[in-house]
């Protein structure tokens, strides 16, 4: 483990010196750069990610590290067994943990994660995309358009914080999902191809039933019947990050990297990690189950304190703690996603 930790630090450490010779300069005190240059910088695991966001800690039903964040079912039993991958018996614990980095910018070929590189792949895919949604001259109800980045991140596992290694996803740091080379997130009667269930869910009735969403995400946890909704971001359809109705860059960036993570489990590339379903494995999961992550924002300015600090899906961004972007019209966000865990423990 030593071994995977320093390759990591090196990994970290070449990516920091080619963010040096290829990003432009952010500006002191985190002002942002110019409209046409991509900010961001690394996430420091010590100083940017709120460890408190990984509670509460439970033991079957019982919380035996309680937070005041809210948390989804637990199994009753403390005990579990499983057969798969290992048969064994242990103890069905559950905490939340951080896994994945997601990029949100109006600006193709954006990486505010990797400490705000902008490339340049040769080629036009993905050019011409940039955005006139982030808010500008204080009006709103502006369209946004969007690309994300999807970076696997699994930071307990990294750093060792939970020793039962069959609870963690043994993997390295990897740029999973890039949207520019994505047709389906360019067009929308393409993704509809991902998501035809949507003209279902067009009718006021159907998106009046969000507000309900809206209020149960922002007080505890999302509804997770109402699969269809982003809570106070909008809705969940099309999965792409044309938002039409963008008021506010803290909204628009959050709902589409919430659209992102619901068509990853729809393509079956994220999978369902929470409840008894997955004491003993993943499953898949193509209709998204909301409660299961919390996203919490790391660029440009970190959150790692306050119960807003990593809000459920579908939370509102106009509480203190919930996020704060700069009001410059191209801003670059980044979000650390945290996933609830459920697993039987040796």
């Amino acid at each position: 483990m030593r071994s995977r930790l320093l390759a990591l630090l090196l990994g970290f450490a070449s990516l920091f010196m080619a963010a040096s010779v290829l990003a432009p300069p952010v500006l002191a005190q985190g002002l942002p750069s110019g409209p046409g240059r991509c900010s961001g910088s690394f996430v420091n695991p010590v100083t940017d990610v709120c460890w408190g966001c990984m509670f509460p800690l439970s033991l079957g039903s019982l919380k035996i590290w309680p937070s005041s964040r809210a948390d989804t079912d637990n199994p009753d039993l403390p005990i579990c067994a499983c057969g798969t991958p290992v048969p064994r018996i242990g103890l069905a614990i559950g905490f939340w943990e951080p896994v994945r980095l997601i990029d949100v910018s109006t600006k193709p070929w954006c990486f505010p994660n990797l400490g705000g590189i902008k490339l340049d792949p040769g080629f036009p895919i993905g050019n011409g995309y940039a955005s006139d949604g982030a808010q500008l001259g204080g009006q709103s109800q502006r369209t946004a358009k969007y690309h994300v980045h999807y970076y696997i991140y699994p930071l307990l596992y990294w750093l060792e914080v939970v020793t039962d290694f069959l609870c963690l996803e043994a993997s390295s740091f990897d740029v999973a999902y890039m949207s520019e080379i994505d047709p389906l997130w360019q067009d929308d009667e393409l993704a509809s191809l991902l998501n035809p269930e949507a003209a279902l869910f067009t009718s006021v009735i159907a998106q009046a039933a969000c507000s309900a969403d809206c209020i149960s995400a922002s007080a505890r946890l999302p509804m997770d019947e109402l699969f269809w909704c982003s809570g106070c971001q909008g809705s969940m359809y099309p999965m792409n990050g044309n938002v039409g109705a963008n008021i506010g860059i803290k909204q628009s960036a959050r709902l589409a990297a919430e659209r992102m993570v619901y068509k990853l489990h729809r393509q079956g590339l994220a999978w369902g990690t929470s409840g008894s379903k997955a004491l003993c494995s993943k499953y898949i999961m193509p209709i998204l189950k909301k409660s299961q992550y919390r996203m919490q924002q790391v660029n440009p300015t970190p959150m790692v304190s306050g119960r807003e600090a990593c809000s459920p899906i579908g939370a509102t961004t106009i509480l203190p703690k919930s996020g704060q972007v700069y009001p410059v019209k191209g801003e670059d966000v980044g979000f650390l996603l945290w996933r609830k865990r459920n697993c039987c423990m040796l």
